[in-house]
């Protein structure tokens, strides 16, 4: 059964950083494409950054590009998504994703989702 657990939520003043977890078990971990959404209140779920197995290619949305850093590491199953610079805009439910073939900004291809964690961003 696979599953996808995320941690590090909770809430944090604006300028303040969070580095979000998520511990992948019941896949072959090191194969799989890896992602973050987000969904804010009221508001479709988005992209925001996305990693190759092999850690050789990362994707951005432009609106955290140069603020977030998507990192993973095979050996522990373990992808994280480091938050600086945090806005009340990025208050949101974080969610990692999983994929066996393509980082992609489209989360209807994902295969395997986690259950969220709430970042709450103060001004």
């Amino acid at each position: 059964q696979v599953q996808l657990v995320e941690s590090g939520g909770g809430l944090v003043q604006a300028g303040g950083s969070l580095r979000l977890s998520c511990a992948a078990s019941g896949l072959p971990f090191s194969r799989y494409l890896m992602a973050w959404f987000r969904q804010p209140p009221g508001k479709e779920r988005e992209f925001v950054a996305g990693i190759t197995w092999s850690s050789l290619r990362t994707d951005y949305a432009d609106s955290v590009k140069g603020r977030f850093t998507i990192s993973r590491d095979n050996a522990k199953n373990t992808v994280y998504l480091q938050m600086n610079s945090l806005k009340p805009e990025d208050t949101a439910v974080y969610y990692c994703a999983a994929d066996e073939a393509v980082v992609s900004r489209n989360p209807g291809i994902y295969d395997y989702w986690g259950q969220g964690t709430q970042v709450t961003v103060s001004s």
